[in-house]
């Protein structure tokens, strides 16, 4: 809990700190004046400028700040600002509607440069996903994980009632054929979203067929860890000093094929094996890199060994490398890729193909997500932080009241027209866009906290 917190903090830190620097440097670019850069909304918590440097709680409300911009982080991590003289939004002083706008505000700037300043934060926020699969193109490459078999599946799980069941081989989804997991998730939650899919399976020898119900596959589309990967053996990854492990001999990286004479396929099943004999000693078999080592490990009384343990697949990989200008040109696909997938998801939820709670997360989802993805590694991190840039950029620009992309569709109309709309105007529009996205919010941290 506690790390899903500081993962969401994180992760929310990084995403606004991005997106809301792509709005001050376009800002100070166009000489415009910035009041604030703040991370977070509500009571400023501390922050700097150049008038009275670092400071803790609000700054007076007669403080002037000659100019300068105060850079604060405020109490509730949930987004952030840069307050922008002269641009009407919900935080606009109504006392200067009347006024004639100064050179340094928003309001006197061409129409140009308040589309430059008003994108400029979906720019970073596509910029920032852009590098950042840059980098693991080239850094990682592509690698493809040559199964299609499924580990143990629960039956407690959405896989399971999908249809699908433990040590499954999947021959082919909606009569394509896969052949390895990532063209697997693919066919089954990105190209058919929204469709009830006709799954062929190898179980137990024969080939079964069964359909896999699009609701059930929605619900799915949203879980880091929908079905467990196949070909996998529990891997210890950490050996706690003077447990019943370390004195048997078991180190860390050793891979556990046997306990107890029963062969091991799962780390669910290791669990099982040991809580269930404490005190007990276990005959114990393990691939230590190349070698098998045989040891005796004897559970404590809670049933436990002192180790940490994990599924890690230990089947065929192909790896493909990039060269520099490759991983550029891969990473561009990959946007283009993602991108077609958001607007096909929501083309699905309009239809009412895919309930809308299944099609987008809160907090709760974003910090379940970010805690995942932070313990499977940087890579996998940098790739969810990736996803989450592109996921706010397309949000962001969608042309709705309070987003940038309805604040774009106000400056485009004031430019056709060669005239500044009404600022009570201005003011209703958005005033009304922030009490819907406060509605929207609502929702869907209820629907998170209701998917618990």
């Amino acid at each position: 809990m506690v790390n899903s917190i500081i993962y969401f903090i994180i992760t929310i830190a990084i995403l606004v700190f991005v997106h809301e620097l792509g709005h001050f440097l376009a800002a100070r670019i166009c000489k415009m004046r910035t009041d604030a850069f703040a991370i977070g909304f509500g009571q400023r918590l501390l922050g700097w400028n150049k008038i009275n440097s670092f400071t803790f709680g609000n700054l007076p409300k007669d403080f002037d700040l000659q100019g300068h911009t105060d850079y604060k982080i405020c109490l509730l991590p949930l987004g952030g600002y840069v307050k922008i003289a002269g641009m009407v939004d919900e935080s606009f002083d109504t006392k200067f509607a009347n006024e004639v706008p100064q050179p340094y505000e928003f309001r006197a700037k061409p129409t140009y440069q308040k589309l430059f300043v008003i994108t400029a934060g979906v720019l970073m926020n596509l910029i920032l996903a852009i590098v950042i699969f840059w980098g693991v193109n080239f850094i990682q490459g592509k690698q493809i994980m040559k199964t299609t078999s499924l580990g143990e599946v629960a039956d407690t799980t959405l896989a399971y009632e999908a249809g699908f069941r433990s040590f499954d081989k999947i021959i082919s989804v909606n009569g394509t054929k896969v052949d390895n997991w990532e063209g697997l998730l693919n066919s089954l939650l990105i190209e058919n979203l929204g469709k009830n899919v006709n799954v062929v399976v190898e179980r137990n020898g024969s080939e079964f067929t069964f359909t896999a119900p699009r609701e059930i596959l929605s619900k799915a589309s949203q879980q880091a860890d929908f079905f467990p990967i196949g070909d996998t053996k529990p891997l210890i990854s950490n050996v706690m000093k003077d447990s019943p492990a370390e004195k048997s001999g078991i180190k860390s990286g050793d891979v556990f094929l046997e306990i107890n004479n029963v062969k091991i396929k799962s780390t669910q099943q290791v669990i099982s094996i040991i809580s269930s004999h404490k005190e007990v000693e276990l005959p114990v078999k393990v691939l230590r890199e190349k070698d098998t080592v045989l040891a005796n490990v004897t559970p404590s009384s809670s049933g436990l060994i002192g180790i940490n343990i994990g599924d890690a697949y230990l089947g065929v990989v192909e790896t493909k490398d990039y060269s520099l200008g490759e991983s550029l040109v891969k990473s561009v696909s990959n946007i283009g890729s993602y991108t077609a997938l958001t607007f096909k998801m929501f083309g699905n939820v309009i239809r009412g193909d895919i309930a809308f709670e299944n099609s987008f997360g809160g907090p709760v989802k974003i910090a379940k997500f970010a805690s995942q993805s932070a313990d499977a590694g940087i890579i996998p991190f940098l790739m969810f932080l990736a996803l989450l840039s592109l996921s706010l950029a397309i949000i962001n620009i969608m042309p709705f009241p309070v987003l940038d992309g309805g604040h774009f569709v106000i400056i485009l109309i004031e430019g056709i027209i060669r005239r500044e709309l009404p600022i009570k105007v201005k003011l209703a529009i958005q005033n009304f866009g922030f009490v819907i996205l406060l509605m929207f919010m609502a929702y869907i941290i209820y629907s998170d906290i209701a998917s618990l």
